[in-house]
């Protein structure tokens, strides 16, 4: 009997043991390996339970470990679910403040972007603005001392619920480790990188520039192109309203600040376009589309026609230039207008400009031939012709009452080449030589200047006269201005880009760069356009300051100026596009005023004049005086008459008006 309750004895203090270690590892596997985590469970040991009551108790002790390990699980199972809820309301926590810091991102322009850094010194963080890829190559902005720097960045953390809180309970402020820092300035860094790339190319030049971004919950705006390429507020926009009184235009006229440069304060004057960083660079083709994604202009076509335009006949491309069709975007057309006398500033022209010319030719009645063989003689006797051949369009128009004798087709017309032993026919000729001036005709400027602009196979266009000479370099530093898309370039309202226009002497080169015409006016060798003819015909704004400014390297805008007060009759030349107004056809040359209407009309649409910092146009050398001229002046009081019974309440119901607008 002692034997058999011996033998019992130790086989329920194996089971005890089994039990025990079983137990344990359940705890130790739910746990995660930490007994801390477990339930606490306290099971007596067999060898203290007396030897007498080991049969009746070890029923007992087994409903025990059932319980126990029933409970075990519950209590695991319970402990799960904490762990989720808190994962949940942690991981909702961690996703609010996502949100509201991506919220600081989006709010940024296309240029600049906020970033949050962590300062390493506590958690606190740090707003810095920084440039994009546009401007890599900037130093980054100044930091601010700690208090305002953590003043502008402070998040409003009040919004946010704790981890182990429910969303309606009262907010708190989570410390986030520097780890969780770290992952969130690289997942910021990517979205900073996405954006950039995305809106590389959405600005349009002529499109409205991005608005300030404010930060949340501050109060504090930011400026999105930190400070460098300024974009109008609204309080910038009233800069631009036009006075409607005298003592305000006398105010605008002293200090107006509509302009890309500013004031210096030792009195000269500094230019903050921010052009310098700027180079094109890479391949060609990448320069060529972002020009053809800002313009999103339309090719057109390069074909001869015969149109009749009013009163006049019309030969368009009748002799075309060598270049072919061109794409929109990839160049800018020079396009004027003459009578074959004037036919001699053309390889000047060319040498300078060196891009495609369009030019209408009047050739009434036996003005025909000579012009035709002048146009021969320059394609083909002169060691420039391979330019003539390569970048010049003619046109060629005439009255209805006066057609010439004989019109070869286009394809026949430069089919008997000219004699290139003798004179060019435009030299030695006066306009009293022409069937023009024989037969009393009027030389309609305007007639031609629209039929070489509405030939012009380009979206940028110069329309301007055959004796004023470009600066070289022009088009390539103008298309590459446009393609910086600078702020200025971003303004709502349409622009022109206005080139100031000098008169240099006769014995005097023609000068190549602002620094020569610098030096030119400072020994009163070169003087401003018409300055002894009519001076307010082509004053430009702030034209003291231009002149004053030294050259740079690339091209940018100098100042934003208004066709209002002093400068209410101001006759600019500027590079457009075929969307401006047209010139009036009914005026003509000899009555003079034969751009103010069309500069009226720009003054009516609110149009800006960007006016070039290191562009400028110069008359064939010889300045002009004011001469006497009975003829021109009788028919300018005509045209006088013209303008302010018909033409004036016309542009009043087309363009509307608008306070200091005038013709």
């Amino acid at each position: 009997m002692f034997t058999r309750r011996n033998w019992l004895l130790r086989c329920s203090i194996l089971i005890n043991i089994a039990v025990i270690l079983y137990i344990c590892s359940h705890v130790m596997i739910g746990g995660g390996g930490n007994f801390a985590t477990g339930p606490a469970y306290f099971i007596q040991s067999a060898d203290d339970v007396p030897n007498s009551n080991t049969n009746s108790n070890n029923n007992n002790r087994r409903q025990i470990v059932v319980s126990n390990i029933i409970e075990n699980n519950n209590n695991k199972q319970e402990q799960e679910q904490q762990q989720h809820q808190h994962q949940q309301q942690q991981h909702h926590h961690h996703h609010l403040k996502h949100q509201q810091q991506q919220k600081l991102i989006d709010s940024n322009s296309n240029d600049d972007n906020i970033r949050i850094n962590n300062d390493g010194t506590g958690g606190d963080v740090i707003m810095k603005i920084v440039s994009s890829s546009k401007n890599s190559g900037n130093k980054p902005v100044k930091e601010q001392d700690s208090d305002k720097l953590n003043k502008i960045a402070q998040i409003d953390e009040e919004t946010i619920p704790g981890p182990n809180e429910e969303i309606a309970a009262p907010p708190i402020i989570q410390v986030v480790s520097q780890k969780q820092q770290q992952q969130q300035l690289q997942h910021n860094s990517n979205i900073l990188s996405k954006d950039n790339t995305a809106n590389a190319g959405n600005n349009v030049a002529g499109s409205g520039g991005a608005p300030a971004s404010a930060v949340a919950g501050t109060g504090v705006v930011v400026n999105p192109n930190n400070g460098e390429n300024p974009v109008a507020s609204p309080a910038d926009e009233k800069r631009f309203e036009v006075p409607t009184d005298s003592n305000e235009i006398a105010a605008q006229e002293k200090s107006q600040s509509e302009i890309a440069g500013q004031p210096d304060p030792n009195g000269g004057f500094v230019n903050n376009s921010n052009t310098d960083n700027y180079v094109v660079s890479g391949d060609e083709k990448d320069f060529d589309e972002r020009l053809r994604s800002l313009l999103k202009c339309h090719d057109r076509d390069y074909i001869p026609e015969t149109l009749q335009r009013g009163d006049f006949w019309v030969l368009k491309n009748y002799i075309r230039a060598d270049h072919g069709e061109l794409k929109c975007h990839e160049t800018v057309t020079y396009t004027t207008h003459a009578d074959y006398t004037f036919l001699d500033n053309l390889i000047p022209l060319l040498e300078r400009w060196n891009a495609p010319v369009s030019i209408a030719i009047h050739a009434p009645g036996g003005d025909f031939q000579p012009t035709v063989n002048s146009i021969k003689y320059l394609r083909d006797c002169l060691p420039e012709s391979n330019l003539v051949r390569q970048l010049v369009t003619f046109h060629i128009y005439f009255s209805t009452k006066h057609i010439p004798k004989n019109v070869p087709k286009y394809d026949q017309v430069l089919a008997t080449p000219y004699n290139c032993t003798l004179s060019p026919p435009f030299i030695n000729i006066t306009s009293s030589h022409l069937y023009k001036t024989q037969k009393k005709l009027l030389y309609p400027v305007n007639v031609g200047r629209n039929i070489a602009r509405d030939a012009a196979l380009t979206h940028f266009i110069l329309a301007s006269d055959i004796e004023l000479y470009p600066n070289p370099g022009l088009v390539k530093k103008f298309l590459e201005m446009i393609a910086r898309n600078d702020a200025y370039l971003q303004r709502k309202s349409p622009r022109v880009f206005p080139l100031s226009i000098f008169e240099v002497e006769s014995t005097v080169p023609v000068p190549k760069d602002k620094t020569e015409l610098q030096e030119l006016l400072r020994t009163n060798k070169a003087i401003p356009f018409h300055k002894r003819v009519c001076s307010s015909c082509h004053g430009v704004p702030k034209s003291k300051e231009w002149m004053a400014t030294n050259e740079t390297e690339e091209l940018g805008v100098f100042h934003i100026g208004k066709r209002v007060g002093y400068f209410v009759h101001w006759e600019p030349i500027y590079i457009g596009t075929h969307a401006d107004p047209h010139y009036d056809e009914r005026l003509s040359w000899e009555g003079k005023s034969d751009k103010m209407t069309q500069g009226y009309a720009l003054c009516a649409l609110d149009y800006e004049f960007h006016i070039l910092d290191n562009a400028f146009l110069v008359h064939k050398p010889g300045i002009k005086i004011l001469k006497k001229d009975s003829r021109r002046a009788m028919l300018a009081t005509k045209t006088n008459q013209l303008i302010k019974k018909i033409i004036y309440p016309e542009l009043k119901a087309m363009y509307g008006t608008r306070p200091g607008c005038a013709v």
